[in-house]
């Protein structure tokens, strides 16, 4: 089973991007993805921004992740997370 992550374009300087997923910035690939800008979201897996959705998909994706993790963990908030 293939997972992706919701992250938000910070920057886009050629063929990488630097992304945010929940405050965690990282560098990807965005050679898969034509107009790419910063403020979109992009779909990632394996290092490679993968497809652009829009906002409410992402936050409903991290939302699934976010019960996953309690699910997983018991409640986080206590440790911010």
């Amino acid at each position: 089973m293939c997972l992706s992550v919701p992250a938000e374009v910070i920057s886009v300087q050629g063929d990488q991007a630097l992304v945010s997923v929940e405050g965690v910035k990282m560098q990807v690939s965005s050679v898969m993805l034509n107009d790419l800008k910063p403020g979109d979201f992009v779909l990632i897996h394996s290092g490679f921004a993968i497809q652009i959705i829009d906002s409410k998909e992402a936050e409903a994706s991290l939302e699934i992740i976010r019960h996953m993790r309690v699910a997983r963990d018991g409640d986080l908030s206590h440790t911010g997370g």
